[in-house]
């Protein structure tokens, strides 16, 4: 570790803190359909879109027309995104005249854009088209994160409102969220990536010339392979910079190029390195602050925020120790940092980032369920590929993704206030609401629906050798943090993957879809009926036994909840994986 790389940690979280407060007051202001500085641009195109669509803006919706409003939605742009893959070899923008996307893998695709996960089982590059690319899975980018902020913001309403029955209206939350808030910020971050050298054109793939010819081993059908000469390489291209923006901002985390943020065509220099780090946590530390202002609590927001920081520090930390130690299993090898080299684990890390910017990214893109990489998490040492699955096992609640993970801690908070509420023996009270027996069961179905997929299918999945562990790149411990890792990853809608495994196949596909799909709406509809409870009740006066949530006591109980549900439901796993797998490599022993 170097006072470098910590300046660099230091500076980034700093610059989330300063833009958390403003960021925040202008989602507030847009959601409250207050003035903005945007809306001489964007509410006549607005009123344009309702009016073309039936749609009434001043009809708000009960919790389950809210929810039911959003499923439709989401599938409906599914369908049309399966469509799109499976259809583009005949359809326009395809210069490399690539093949239909077969139909499994269509669907895993399809759900993994449709839920914000963005899991990728191919490589994007020679698998998708220009079209695909940006009317299918780039306006998904938008399409889910619109529609996470929207959730988060029902659930804010529906604490902040008293006696009421609505929680506002889906289509016009959706439509905000795109108009006011994920469009202009991408249009800026695109422009500052392409001025770094991000690419953005329509061409079609150069091929060059290689000046050494190479021979290559190819695997044939039966198993057998041949031999190949090489002399020429494809370049690809195509509208790099657009997506990266909304891939970025929107907690997506699928890249263009298989190599993701670590392609020096998505992300070229440490400068459009840092503005990506930053673009994750932008809108979901900035909802901290929009909570604080429209409970008219403003402090409980900050309270939110230091529980985030606070996990996110120890994260980053651990992950910055680990990679910086020295590879014990490398004899005679110099691993010490120094001018002329980075120290440490660099494997599956660009030098142009060295360790603690690729902990920090890596560190960043699993606490708020974004799942892009600028380096490889299969190749991290046990104890840092570690942090990443606890970030997500958490619930990808570390600021998490846009609009889940503020729904997801705000769950957690319910939580934490019932549990402090037992430990004085009153009936709880969050901002002035009683928390009863029907929250507390739907936050527990929230809780106890993440846990079940991921090791219900990583279980299935060992026990399997001819299906589940046949994809695994290692064996031993370090196969079953892959398997983890997936599942974890498809039911936190991360994406990212430790890339051992191949999960391009029939049971991957169809698993890790319906994980993703289960991940993402089934915990959105406890976590509705909690909002729509929460809208209908009476505000209590409080009084010398009402536990404050502004306070750094509730911080700390805050963060003491989610560790005992998140951390410890997964120990056991954890200590088959990366645990084992840490104490071995310390014996010379590798998988």
């Amino acid at each position: 570790m170097t006072a470098n790389g910590w300046f660099q940690i230091i500076l980034f979280f700093a610059i989330i803190l300063v833009l958390t407060k403003p960021v925040g007051i202008y989602m507030a202001r847009v959601f409250e359909r207050e003035h903005t500085f945007v809306d001489p641009l964007f509410r006549p195109l607005e009123r344009l879109l309702y009016k073309s669509t039936g749609i009434d803006e001043d009809r708000e919706m009960r919790w389950t027309e809210y929810a039911v409003a959003m499923l439709l939605f989401s599938g409906v742009s599914m369908l049309v995104t399966y469509a799109i893959e499976r259809l583009q070899h005949w359809l326009p923008w395809n210069p490399e005249h690539l093949a239909n996307v077969v139909p499994a893998l269509a669907f895993n695709t399809a759900a993994s854009f449709t839920t914000n996960t963005n899991w990728q089982a191919y490589t994007p590059e020679a698998t998708m088209s220009y079209l695909t690319q940006m009317a299918a899975l780039a306006t998904h980018n938008f399409f889910s994160a619109a529609v996470g902020i929207a959730l988060a913001i029902a659930f804010i309403r529906g604490i902040s409102r008293r006696e009421m029955k609505t929680l506002g209206n889906f289509w016009v939350d959706a439509t905000r969220a795109t108009l006011w808030i994920l469009v202009p910020a991408c249009i800026v971050l695109a422009l500052l990536l392409v001025s770094q050298g991000v690419v953005q054109n329509f061409r079609p793939y150069d091929h060059a010339r290689l000046l050494q010819a190479q021979t290559v081993s190819v695997p044939g059908p039966n198993g057998s392979s041949t031999t190949q000469r090489i002399t020429t390489q494809t370049i690809a291209q195509g509208p790099v910079a657009s997506q990266e923006a909304i891939k970025m901002l929107g907690t997506n985390g699928g890249g263009f190029f298989n190599a993701n943020s670590a392609h020096p065509f998505e992300n070229p220099t440490p400068v459009s390195n840092f503005l990506e780090m930053l673009s994750i946590f932008l809108i979901p530390a900035g909802l901290t602050a929009t909570l604080g202002e429209m409970v008219k609590s403003p402090r409980h927001g900050w309270a939110v925020f230091t529980a985030m920081a606070v996990l996110f520090f120890v994260g980053v930390a651990t992950v910055y120790w680990a990679e910086s130690q020295p590879n014990p299993l490398l004899h005679g090898v110099n691993q010490h940092v120094s001018a002329q080299q980075s120290g440490g684990n660099m494997e599956g890390k660009e030098v142009r980032f060295g360790i603690a910017d690729s902990a920090l990214f890596a560190t960043a893109t699993t606490d708020a369920s974004c799942g892009a990489v600028n380096s490889m998490h299969d190749s991290f040492m046990p104890l840092g590929g570690m942090v990443l699955l606890v970030n997500m096992m958490l619930g990808e609640v570390i600021f998490g993704g846009v609009g889940a993970g503020m729904y997801g801690m705000l769950m957690f908070v319910v939580l934490a206030v019932f549990i402090a509420g037992l430990m004085v023996g009153r009936t709880p009270e969050y901002l002035g609401k009683k928390i009863e027996s029907y929250d507390v069961q739907m936050v527990m179905l929230y809780v106890l629906i993440f846990p079940l997929l991921i090791l219900g299918f990583s279980a299935i999945s060992v026990l399997m050798p001819n299906i589940g562990l046949a994809s695994l790149g290692n064996a031993g411990p370090h196969g079953l943090s892959e398997i983890l890792y997936a599942y974890t990853s498809a039911a936190g809608n991360n994406g990212s993957a430790f890339a051992g495994l191949n999960a391009n196949t029939h049971w991957y596909n169809l698993t890790l879809a319906v994980t993703m799909l289960c991940g993402r709406f089934l915990m959105i509809v406890p976590m509705l009926a909690v909002a729509g409870n929460l809208v209908e009740k009476k505000l209590t006066p409080p009084s010398l036994g009402t536990f404050p949530v502004h306070t750094p006591l509730f911080t700390v109980l805050l963060l003491g909840v989610i560790l005992i549900v998140g951390a410890l439901t997964f120990f056991p796993a954890l200590s088959l994986g990366p645990i084992l797998e840490h104490l071995l490599l310390h014996t010379g022993r590798t998988f």
